[in-house]
């Protein structure tokens, strides 16, 4: 079970006790808007956000392995992220 809060993170709507994924998305190390998916540990979609106009993106999610999908015009990156209970898990993607 997973939710997404569009329009990028800001860190004081983390709830304590929630099991967070967030990062950012760069291209050149410039920020990049995009979209970013979640996917579960056997590759099944499970949500997607847009960016936030600095690159930033928010899930909330089960504890496990997830894989973080960036998608831009042109390109796409996966990142694999371990996320536990309760915990923040914070993903970097550079396209």
């Amino acid at each position: 079970m997973c939710g997404a809060k569009a329009g990028g993170p800001d860190a004081s709507t983390i709830k304590p006790g929630e099991t967070t994924i967030q990062g950012h998305l760069t291209r050149d190390g410039e920020p990049v808007t995009g979209y970013v998916r979640l996917l579960d540990s056997t590759g099944e979609f499970t949500a997607e956000v847009p960016t936030s106009a600095t690159g930033q993106f928010r899930f909330y999610a089960a504890e496990g392995t997830w894989t973080v999908r960036a998608l831009v015009p042109g390109a796409t990156a996966d990142r694999t992220v371990v996320a536990r209970q309760g915990g923040l898990a914070e993903v970097a993607i550079a396209v």
